[in-house]
């Protein structure tokens, strides 16, 4: 009987060896060892950002409400009433972004404005079963003011929002009035920084990548990141009411990597269909914008549209909506007077208008 219990002891010790054999064992191979040390490392990373998320959106509930469509709850906000302006943000934001400008509130008072937080970002769900391009993106918005009964609307698009409303006014042209494009990426070009933005987004690498590093280092480069955007202008103290915690989830991260991900792709197959843009079209840019090259993008679409105004603004970056608010106001009413109008839109004026701090360019 003894004999049969040590037989027992020695095979469990062969098959589970104790905790401190294992640790030895462990010590003796430095490359295993830094191998373990590494994944208990980004395992309680990933803890404490799944932790952090939950907070943040604990902290920022949502401030409309969910419209259902195809099986994406689409988080919208809506305020005043009017005509429909439909406003869709940047990469990585969220209406937030329009409400801390005070443009929603300015807006509000003379239309009804509708803004949604697009899949992924803000309270908005991001199916994976589903490849986010612009299109997906217009199709999705468009399935949704059916829905909240909208016919026809100005849409206002910022920077990743402009591609989304372009979609939107060439595969949906009946439900687009007038556009107002506000720091868009409108042609292909070469942007390293654009496939460094994308790597959250890869299957099992990125997963990893956003859960367990991604957060840390978005907190760590937010300055930097929102000097970029705003420069050459400072910060502006209302920003301070934008949400930036829930940008460092990690599912708003992989929306934000995957949407730069097809920022180049989708602007190369979009661009060749400019011609068909049949609406008014008001363009708006940041002379200083730091990310985009104004003259090669909003300049070349304004000399492919005929039907559309270019608004330079002076001193202003990328985030022309939160430093050149009124100017961006101005622009919105320009393209609802001109949506109104069933006047034959293909001319040129061939003049300079220059109000305030802000120029009006036409070619």
């Amino acid at each position: 009987m003894n004999g049969n219990a040590s037989r027992s002891r020695a095979l469990q010790a062969a098959v589970m060896p104790s905790p401190r054999t294992l640790t030895r064992s462990i010590g003796e191979h430095p490359y295993l060892a830094g191998a373990v040390a590494t994944a208990a490392i980004f395992g309680l990373s990933a803890l404490f950002n799944y932790q952090f998320a939950k907070k943040a959106e604990r902290d920022n509930p949502p401030l409309g409400r969910f419209v259902e469509v195809g099986g994406v709850q689409l988080h919208v906000l809506e305020k005043g009433e009017g005509e429909p302006l439909v406003l869709l943000h940047g990469n990585g934001s969220m209406v937030e972004d329009f409400v801390s400008s005070g443009l929603f509130d300015l807006a509000a008072s003379r239309y009804r404005v509708i803004a949604f937080d697009r899949p992924g970002h803000g309270h908005s769900t991001r199916p994976r079963s589903t490849v986010w391009t612009d299109v997906a993106q217009a199709d999705l918005i468009a399935a949704a003011l059916a829905k909240m009964g909208v016919s026809r609307a100005v849409v206002l698009g910022h920077s990743w929002g402009c591609s989304v409303a372009m979609a939107l006014a060439l595969n949906h042209p009946d439900a687009v009035s007038a556009l107002v494009l506000a720091s868009g990426y409108y042609y292909p070009s070469v942007r390293a920084d654009v496939v460094a933005a994308s790597g959250p987004a890869i299957p099992v690498f990125g997963d990893v990548i956003r859960y367990a590093l991604s957060p840390g280092i978005a907190r760590a480069m937010w300055p930097l990141l929102t000097r970029k955007i705003f420069g050459p202008a400072p910060t502006p103290s209302k920003f301070a009411g934008f949400p930036k915690e829930m940008t460092f989830r990690p599912s708003q991260i992989r929306a934000s990597a995957a949407d730069s991900a097809l920022m180049i792709p989708d602007a190369a197959a979009r661009a060749k269909r400019y011609g068909e843009l049949a609406m008014p079209v008001v363009i708006i840019a940041g002379e200083q914008d730091r990310l985009i090259d104004i003259n090669d993008q909003s300049g070349r679409l304004h000399a492919d549209v005929p039907q559309s105004s270019l608004r330079r603004v002076p001193g202003a970056g990328h985030m022309v909506h939160q430093t050149a608010t009124d100017e961006v106001m101005s622009a919105i009413d320009e393209a609802v007077r001109l949506g109104r109008t069933e006047e034959p839109l293909g001319f040129r004026a061939g003049f300079l208008e220059k109000s305030g701090a802000i120029e009006t360019v036409e070619a």
